[in-house]
């Protein structure tokens, strides 16, 4: 099991980047892929992005592809979600989950959660 606890979340204006991290603890990191999600005020749950257990394979949301990347440092029990191209609609809380399946995007099964980090996007 790994628990997850995001950072890098803040203040932008549209337009700009932010680099979200999310470090697990434990020492099996390497055996979960690895996704973002969001919720934001009033709004339901929705995912972001996620990536395999090595890194080979990611998924993104339609509304963020082109502008984030997710990526996984195994050695350092990381992953990371770079954000390009912010807009205002991106204001959300952040939150970081760990899967025991290859490549999912549904919340339901992400077993452990972080518990997030906002980011707030003003124009």
């Amino acid at each position: 099991q790994v628990q997850p606890v995001e950072s890098g979340g803040g203040l932008v204006q549209a337009g700009g980047s932010l680099r979200l991290s999310c470090a697990a603890s434990g020492r099996t990191f390497s055996n979960y892929s690895m996704g973002w999600f969001r919720q934001a005020p009033g709004k339901e749950r929705e995912f972001v992005a996620a990536i395999t257990r090595s890194g080979s394979s990611t998924l993104y949301a339609n509304s963020v592809k082109g502008r984030f990347t997710i990526s996984r440092d195994n050695a350092e029990n990381t992953v990371f979600l770079q954000m390009n191209s912010l807009n205002t609609e991106d204001t959300a809380v952040y939150y970081c989950a760990a899967s025991a399946l290859w490549l999912t995007t549904r919340g339901s099964d992400f077993g452990s959660w972080g518990r997030g980090t906002q980011v707030t996007v003003f124009s």
